[in-house]
């Protein structure tokens, strides 16, 4: 029977969050690159809530921008409502949160892929991996990739595949007692590709994650609830973006909560729920619980937040943020009509629980390449995530170290020290994650370094060597460094007197006189002021852009807190720079615990810093492989 076969360099497996980003990366590095996906209407779908940023995830969506991603530009465009988070804090945990019109996201970013040089989209289901066997000397890789098989039996040679399977894989949704086995939005499941993974012997997991119900906004009474508006002045996410053109009429969300009522038709139904009464195998996001557990875990807790937010404009679906579900369709009616403003809610789309087939990322190097099988990448919710925004850049990293390779060039791996996303992939491929992770601004030790705000300093020199940040992009944020120096080197450079003219200047800003000279780098540094606000007794500052003058401030105000950050940074890479050897055998050091000596052989870590935090390996057990190394080096 004839059979198509075709030859490309790249295959992306899955046109989520992850896939968009991996393909692209692929097809602008210049290489020929085909995405497939179990329907095309599903290209960056958002099955949950249409919003892209928020805490910790609007860090990692500059950063994938910085480094010349496409969600930050997709976002810019149809987003319908915007809000800087967490602004009454310091700036390392200020983070952007968009509403996004969900049908024109997904469309958007599909036209971007659609026009993509050297991008073939392919709405098939990739049914197996084909691989051989590798004779290697070192051992490192027991099998390459060689391509991947359709369900059609279509047959794709590739040199790299990039498995972005999102929440397919075996698929099957739960609502009370009905269970269907498809993907989110009733979309067809992945139902053989786990078995061609695990007969290659990666390790599987079951996983879940849940979604609350879609109304219609004629039935809702939003009199009841709290209005919520965006910012007066958009933040853009993207740094290409030009600032003035997101400054657009925005909608609005709204905000309600439980009450007791809500919580004992929750309670009195709890043996109808598929998660309490045993039918849902996969373990779920401890930090997006549905309803049910909220109930349960925080009794005491009279009432939860819900969040009603549109799902686009040209829809009147409403997003029920706070209260996913997997509670039959009669107990999801009763308990949304105790919350005000929900009394007589007609649902559209009821919620549910979906539970599929994952891996487990310790299976992975830092560069998202799996361990034993050479050339196979992968990214996403597969890797045992939960969130577009980390899976989008885990795809981007993986895209850009599949081109990597391929190219024959070093990949990229970002450290702790460097961006979240080098946090969110250090935590996924050496911390033993037992249930969805979701990035967090607490789980960034270097978070004042790792600001939002100064994404594109950090990182826009990589994605420049990769190929995917523009000359002119990169030239701008070198004359934005150059900028930034110049300025502060005068400030702290230039003083003022404590004359008449400015002790009442100074005053008239609330803030405390001059007893000698200062430097305007002093004034800027106090709290009550800033490099706006003494404007009017530094006659020569330049014309400066608003970004340049965002770091100024950071910077000057920081400065000692950010010093004293560098310093730890300093012996973080210390550490993290001893390198260790791919074939090392842990059996030849003597001393070394079991424990620690089964944890380094099974995780591989390619650093001492990665080494030192794999749970079970002590500080013992790193003097002795710091002493093993050096006597390594010596012979």
């Amino acid at each position: 029977m004839p059979e198509i076969r075709e030859k490309v360099d790249v295959c992306v497996v899955g046109a989520g969050h992850a896939g968009c980003e991996a393909a692209l990366a692929c097809a602008r590095m210049g290489l020929e690159t085909v995405i497939f996906t179990v329907s095309v209407d599903s290209i960056a779908l958002m099955p949950c809530n249409p919003n892209i940023g928020g805490s910790s995830k609007g860090h990692l969506v500059r950063e994938l921008d910085a480094l010349g991603g496409e969600m930050g530009k997709v976002i810019d465009n149809t987003f319908i409502q915007s809000k800087m988070l967490n602004v009454s804090k310091g700036p390392a945990v200020h983070s952007l949160r968009a509403q996004a019109d969900k049908a024109e996201y997904s469309r958007a970013m599909r036209n971007v892929l659609e026009n993509q040089d050297h991008l073939t989209i392919k709405q098939a289901e990739v049914v197996e991996l084909l691989t051989e066997e590798l004779v290697d000397i070192k051992a490192l890789y027991t099998k390459k990739i060689v391509g991947v098989k359709t369900f059609t039996g279509a047959v794709y040679e590739a040199k790299a595949v990039v498995l972005c399977t999102g929440t397919y894989l075996k698929a099957r949704c739960l609502c009370g007692e009905a269970i269907t086995h498809t993907g989110p939005n009733g979309l067809q499941s992945a139902n053989f590709l786990t078995d061609s993974l695990q007969s290659l012997g990666v390790e599987m997991r079951r996983f879940k994650t849940g979604t609350p119900a879609r109304m219609d906004k004629r039935s809702l009474d939003f009199d009841k609830m709290e209005e919520q508006f965006g910012d007066e002045k958009i933040v853009p996410f993207s740094f290409s973006t030009n600032p003035e053109s997101v400054q657009i009429d925005q909608v609005s969300c709204w905000l309600t909560y439980t009450n007791e009522k809500t919580h004992n038709i929750i309670r009195a139904n709890l043996d109808r729920s598929p998660i309490y009464a045993g039918v849902i195998e996969g373990t779920g996001p401890r930090y997006c619980p549905s309803i049910e557990d909220k109930v349960v875990k925080f009794a005491d807790k009279e009432r939860h937040q819900v969040f009603v937010e549109p799902e686009g404009i040209h829809t009147n679906e409403m997003y029920v943020g706070g209260m996913s579900s997997s509670l039959p369709e009669d107990v999801q009616l009763a308990m949304y009509r105790t919350v005000p403003g929900l009394e007589n809610c007609k649902i559209v789309r009821n919620a549910y629980a979906i539970e599929y087939d994952c891996m487990n990322p310790d299976q992975l190097y830092p560069t998202l390449e799996f361990k034993n099988i050479l050339g196979l990448f992968s990214a996403g919710q597969f890797n045992g995530s939960s969130g577009y925004e980390e899976a989008a850049a885990q795809g981007l990293i993986a895209g850009m170290n599949a081109a990597l390779f391929i190219k024959g060039k070093d990949q990229i791996v970002l450290d702790r020290s460097q961006a979240y996303i080098g946090v969110l992939i250090d935590d996924l491929v050496t911390k033993e994650n037992f249930e969805p992770y979701r990035m967090m601004t607490s789980r960034a030790e270097y978070r004042l370094l790792l600001r939002q705000d100064n994404a594109d300093l950090r990182l826009r020199k990589i994605g420049y060597e990769a190929g995917l940040v523009t000359k002119e992009q990169y030239d701008y944020v070198c004359r934005k460094e150059e900028m930034i120096r110049q300025e502060i080197e005068r400030l702290h450079r230039i003083k003022v007197g404590a004359n008449r003219e400015i002790q009442e200047f100074l005053e008239g800003k609330g803030s405390s006189g001059l007893k000698t000279a200062a430097t305007l780098a002093e004034l800027v540094s106090r709290p009550e002021l800033s490099y706006e606000s003494i404007a009017d007794i530094d006659k020569d500052r330049p014309e400066l852009p608003d970004d340049v003058i965002e770091q100024i401030n950071i910077n000057i105000k920081y400065d000692g807190y950010i010093k004293r950050q560098l310093k730890q940074v300093e012996q973080f890479k210390r550490i993290e720079k001893r390198k260790i050897p791919a074939d090392i055998d842990y059996a030849d050091i003597k001393n070394l615990r079991l424990e620690a000596r089964q944890k380094l052989t099974k995780f591989k870590p390619v650093s001492v810093g990665q080494a030192s935090r794999i749970s079970g390996v002590s500080p013992a057990d790193i003097s002795v492989l710091l002493v093993y190394l050096e006597s390594l080096s010596r012979n």
